[in-house]
This record gives structure tokens, C-alpha cells and sequence, in this order.
């Protein structure tokens, strides 16, 4: 009974939620060793452990990152870092110094290393044909008047990016505010992502860095950056925004492939698309039920042809949604209301008009039926309007016509066909490729319209980088550490969608499904999800060894399982990669 006592007393208790298996994730992607390796302090904690200790803060939802010390004192720093380390070495003074070394070993750089490492932890399941680039705007609060630069003004950053010649940094500054808060100053987010939504490449840029010059920037030297991962160039295919689409981008993207949307200021954009709906060769694209299941699957068919660009020949992929483009349905609603007025107009006109002889009147309600306005004319008939002599009728009936006059009577009709044309081309968009047709790396018309939509992983990413559940309001007073801060938000996102990837994977590969929301079984669990399925996870600590206070549920098994991880690894009984890892099928992309 006395060792009971004993072993009671030392036992402590903490509520670990998800977090034991978001630290042992991380341990497999080998996020603390890279960073150490690449750089080194003599700090008191080791900068790895400081940093895996900031992710696994703001993927907790619980607290801002300035308060990690308190963080560090709600959770259990042994079992989550592997070595037990007092909440007071996560003061201000710790987190300052940590920030600080992420900015001086170059936070693009650094992330592309721990991104590199983590890809090599997962090498088979990752698809890198596709690499897809994005920005985000993230306002902050505060003057920044240490960034004002009048000599670089509120126009385009020469630079484009985070880390300039000269020591120039981070400038948060005014911009364009993808968040519609034009009031406040701001940075960007850029980010290369493979397979859909797992960023390779990221950090911070000028708040007012211009898309164009941040695309030019990344493919001037993107196959050195993809031989970093082992790819060739013409291996992979770069996709991004219209943003992509000048002169001196179509020059630095060499002989690399790529997909873009081609905007509606080129006048080619409308002739192809004119020429698509002109010509009704249309192939149906399988539409693919959306994620949501809210909503029904868009449904689109393609037509393809080929333009001149700058005196370069490339495939044009017009694609038609019956979706369609809410901008350009409202434009072109407007544009259909005044052609109305326009004919309406016209016909109230003509109406007033008298015509001595019925062939002149019928002559002009002929010419109203060709004339009217683009996408409407006026349908007439000619009315007789009688003069009449004056006096009391005769007793047989009937009044003397003394002058018979002609006058119009119609309405306002729409010209079906042109609406219907001008319908389907507001629904359609173009993307513009060099992707062959033939070869290795050939690509369907339907393959360029699904690889482009895979566009929409890295915009989500943007909404995870901008959750307030996930990171409070920023507001550190040195733009410095607000890059640094991006570098930590980027590799919580790293880790938060390669969990996602995993599981996935592993379900595609076992050919099973797990429970998701409300009990229903599915093939496609979330991040998330998987959060919320930990929720209220206690771990009991007693000397050296941290146990379950109660057993993992069938659906916590599932997940432990599809992340490639087991109830020993999470509770340290054995590491990653290990003979007791190794147990479950899930292990070991």
C-alpha cells in the first residue's frame, strides 16, 4: 500500500489533447534536427526545441505565441520535447533570441531545408509533378515607421522579396489587402507548394511587393530550387495566377512547363473564347463531387486551340463552368440592361414618328429589327393613325378619313442566340500552357483544367495562415521577427498538411476508411478532424514513463494508425522510425 501511495504522489497528470501526436509527428518529419543543424546557438534551450515548441503553440489553438512561457507551463515540455525543460526557459528574453537567429540564418533559406528534410521523410506518396505559387496579404497593427522608404514609394518592390541586397528587410508598408483592410499595414505570404498544398518554399515579402515581380523572382531560379528536391527541370509543371502572365515571366520560366490563367485584358483571351463558343467543340470534363458536399460539383467542358503570345506559340485551354464567373455575369447582366434601355430608347423614339405611306413605316420597323442594340431590337408592326373631317358623322355610319398617317407599334425583344453566346462566354475562362500534348509530360485539356484547380490547396493554406484560432493578431514592433514569425507559421503549416497527406494516403493505399464527423465513415479525414478526435486525451506521468489514463478509442486508433504512428512512439517508449513503430502498416511512407 505504501509504494501505491508512493508512485500516486509522483504521478502528474496533464491534458495532452492531439498535442503528444502533433510532437511526434514532427519528430518524423525531423524538424528540431535541421533547424539545430543548420544553426547553432548557445542558448540554454536548444533553438530546434524552442521552435517545435512555437508550432506546437499555434497549432493548439490555446495561446499567442508571446505567451509561451505559459504554454510551456500547461503542457508536459518531456514528453512533447523529449527532454524536460522549466517553463521559465521560454521567457521573453529566449523567444527574442530564437526569432532572431531564425532571421539571421535566412528564413527562406531555412525553411527550404526543413522542408527538403521533411519531403525526404516522405519521399513515395508525395506527387511533385505539379508545384503551385501564391500570395497572401496578412495585415498587422501598428505605424512600422521604421519601414517607410520614400525613395521606394507605395509602387512596386524592386526586390520582390524578404531578404534584399544591401541588408534591406522586411518592409511593412501599405499595399493592395487581400484581407479588405486597406486601413491597415501589411506583409505578404508567398508559398511553392507540391502535391496541391505542401509548401516547399515560402517566406515573407514587402507589404506592397507586386505579384508579377515575386513570380519573376521565384522562376528565375526555380530549377535550382526543385534540384533541391531531386526534380529536373521539365519534370514538374508550375502552376499559378494570372499575376504570372508578362513578358518577363514567360522569358524566365525557360524550359520549364507551366499553367496560368490568361487575363480578359488580352485581346487574344476574348478571341479564343469567342472562337470556342463560335465553333460548340466542347468536351465534357467529369465533374467531381465537391468537399463540402453543401454544394453540387461544378460542370465543365473545354475546348483548346492555339495563340500567339509574344511571338511565341502556346496552348489555350478555354474552359466553360456552368458556375460560371460571378464578376462577369454581373458585368454582363449590366451590359444586358443597357442594351435593353438602348433598344427601349430607340423604339420610344421611333414610335413618335409619322410616316405618310405604309411602305416607309414598314421600311423603318425593318430596319428596327436589324438595328435595335447588341443583344436586342425592337419587334414592330405598323398601325394606320386616320385623320378624320371634322362635323357631325353621317346617319349611315362611319367617319370620313380625310389624311391616313403611319405610325410604329412593337416591343422590346432580346436576340436569343447573342444572349445565349454572351452567357456561355461569361462562364468561360482561358488558361494558357506550353505543356505538350504528346510525351511524358503530356497533358489532356482536361489534365491542364484539373491541375489548375488544384490551385485552391494553397489558397486554402492561406485561410489556415490567417485562422485567428490559429494566429492571434499580429503586432511585434520590429519587422525582423515578424519574418521570423512567418518561418514559424509556414512550418506549422508544413506539418499540419503533411499530417492531412498522411492519413489520406494511408487510407488510399489500405484501401479503408475512418469515422469522421458525426460517425460516418469517409476516405478523406482532415487535419482538423483528427484535433478534435484527441480532445480531452489525458497522460499520466510517473518518474520517467508517461502512460494513458484511459486506452486510445476506435477512433483514435484509426487515426494513430493512418499517421503512421503508435501508442509507444507517442509516449516515448520507443522513437520514430523504430522496431515498435514498426508494427503498424501505417508507418513508414
Amino acid at each position: 500500500m505504501s509504494d501505491l501511495v508512493a508512485a500516486l504522489d509522483q504521478m502528474k497528470i496533464s491534458q495532452a489533447d492531439h498535442l503528444p501526436l502533433l510532437a511526434a509527428f514532427l519528430d518524423r518529419m525531423g524538424v528540431a534536427p535541421v533547424i539545430n543543424a543548420a544553426v547553432p546557438t548557445e542558448m540554454a534551450v536548444d533553438l530546434g526545441s524552442v521552435i517545435k515548441l512555437m508550432v506546437l503553440d499555434t497549432l493548439s489553438g490555446r495561446s499567442p505565441l508571446y505567451r509561451l512561457e505559459e504554454f510551456a507551463s500547461s503542457v508536459d515540455t518531456g514528453l512533447l520535447l523529449g527532454v524536460d525543460v522549466e517553463p521559465s526557459a521560454f521567457n521573453d528574453t529566449t523567444l527574442g533570441r530564437a526569432l532572431d537567429a531564425i532571421y539571421a540564418a535566412g528564413t527562406e533559406q531555412l525553411f527550404s531545408q526543413v522542408a527538403l528534410g521533411a519531403a525526404s521523410a516522405f519521399p513515395s506518396d508525395v506527387d511533385v509533378r505539379h508545384v503551385h505559387f501564391d500570395t497572401t496579404s496578412v495585415s498587422v497593427w501598428g505605424d512600422y515607421a521604421m519601414c517607410e522608404d520614400e525613395e521606394a514609394g507605395e509602387g512596386e518592390d524592386e526586390g520582390g522579396g524578404a531578404e534584399k541586397e544591401g541588408g534591406a528587410g522586411l518592409r511593412i508598408t501599405y499595399g493592395y489587402s487581400k484581407d479588405r483592410r486597406p486601413d491597415l499595414k501589411q506583409f505578404l505570404l508567398k508559398m511553392l507548394c507540391v502535391h496541391r498544398n505542401i509548401p516547399i518554399l515560402g517566406g515573407c515579402a514587402d507589404g506592397n511587393a507586386s505579384d508579377k515581380t515575386l513570380n519573376n523572382a521565384l522562376l528565375t531560379a526555380l530549377s535550382k530550387h526543385m534540384a533541391r528536391h531531386g526534380i529536373r527541370e521539365g519534370a514538374f509543371v508550375y502552376i499559378s495566377d494570372s499575376a504570372m502572365v508578362t513578358p518577363a515571366n514567360l522569358e524566365a520560366i525557360g524550359d520549364n512547363l507551366f499553367v496560368t490563367r490568361l487575363p480578359f485584358t488580352y485581346t487574344e483571351t476574348e478571341r479564343v473564347v469567342s472562337e470556342a463558343v463560335e465553333g460548340g467543340m466542347w468536351t465534357d470534363v467529369e465533374a467531381r463531387a465537391p468537399s463540402s458536399g453543401k454544394r453540387r460539383a461544378a460542370s465543365y467542358r473545354v475546348s483548346e486551340t492555339a495563340l500567339d503570345l509574344y511571338g511565341r506559340i502556346y496552348r489555350a485551354v478555354v474552359v466553360h463552368s456552368d458556375a460560371g464567373d460571378k464578376r462577369r455575369q454581373t458585368k454582363l447582366d449590366r451590359m444586358l440592361a443597357e442594351s435593353r434601355e438602348a433598344a427601349l430608347g430607340m423604339l420610344r423614339s421611333e414610335e413618335k414618328v409619322e410616316y405618310f405611306c405604309r411602305e416607309d413605316a414598314e421600311a423603318a420597323a425593318a430596319r428596327l429589327a436589324c438595328e435595335g442594340s447588341p443583344y436586342h431590337f425592337c419587334a414592330c408592326v405598323v398601325a394606320g393613325k386616320p385623320t378624320y373631317t371634322r362635323g357631325r358623322p353621317p346617319r349611315s355610319g362611319g367617319r370620313k378619313v380625310a389624311k391616313m398617317m403611319y405610325v410604329l407599334k412593337g416591343e422590346v425583344m432580346e436576340r436569343k442566340d447573342a444572349v445565349c453566346r454572351a452567357r456561355a462566354a461569361a462562364g468561360c475562362f482561358v488558361l494558357l500552357t506550353n505543356v505538350p500534348s504528346t510525351g511524358e509530360m503530356a497533358h489532356t485539356g482536361a489534365e491542364v483544367l484539373a491541375a489548375y484547380k488544384e490551385q485552391h490547396g494553397i489558397e486554402r493554406n492561406f485561410g489556415f495562415l490567417k485562422d485567428p484560432l490559429i494566429v492571434n493578431d499580429l503586432f511585434l514592433k520590429r519587422p525582423d521577427r515578424i519574418e521570423a514569425l512567418g518561418f514559424i507559421l509556414l512550418v506549422s503549416l508544413l506539418a499540419w498538411s503533411l499530417m492531412e497527406h498522411v492519413m489520406r494516403a494511408y487510407l488510399n493505399r489500405t484501401d479503408s476508411d475512418i469515422i469522421g464527423w458525426d460517425k460516418k465513415m469517409t476516405r478523406k479525414p482532415t487535419t482538423f478532424m483528427m484535433t478534435t478526435k484527441f480532445k480531452g486525451l489525458l497522460v499520466a506521468r510517473i518518474g520517467e514513463e508517461w502512460f494513458l489514463t484511459a486506452p486510445f478509442t476506435k477512433a483514435q486508433q484509426q487515426f494513430v494508425q493512418a499517421m503512421g504512428l503508435s501508442e509507444e512512439i507517442i509516449l516515448r517508449k520507443a522513437p520514430a522510425g523504430s522496431p515498435s513503430g514498426q508494427k503498424l502498416p501505417g508507418n513508414g511512407l
